[in-house]
């Protein structure tokens, strides 16, 4: 897919407990409130397994990425559908530099409940 200034992206996942367990194993971030459920049985998601959302954008169209901005609104917990929408800002050549593509996207993304959870931007080339 080849990308353009203007484009929208979007796509969404629900997290799991078990997303939540094996983010803690491999990134050791075993705060309380990610190992131990709530009154309703739920965990909260870590920030950064959050924030895999909009990178998924990098890993579908092989983004180096050089900078990435996160603004965490409010809390994940398990079993809730986050939507992610990566607006592409910035798509052009950079003929001095190998031919390759500086990429630049903001991103917004929100619950189920459509209340905003996580927003930013990134900016990177395209090998």
């Amino acid at each position: 897919m080849s990308l353009k200034v203007g484009d929208i992206i979007t796509f969404e996942r629900t997290f799991t407990v078990r997303d939540v367990e094996l983010f803690t194993e491999i990134s050791g971030d075993e705060g309380i409130h990610h190992i131990t459920p709530d009154e309703q049985g739920r965990l909260v998601v870590q920030g950064l397994l959050t924030a895999t959302l909009p990178t998924k954008v990098g890993g579908d169209h092989n983004v180096l990425a050089r900078t990435m901005n996160f603004e965490f609104l409010r809390p994940v917990f398990t079993g809730d559908t986050i939507i992610c929408k990566v607006k592409i800002e910035k798509y052009e050549r950079q003929e001095n530099k190998n031919n390759r593509i500086a990429i630049m996207a903001s991103f917004l993304c929100t619950n189920q409940n459509e209340k905003e959870i996580l927003k930013g931007d990134f900016a990177g080339v395209i090998l």
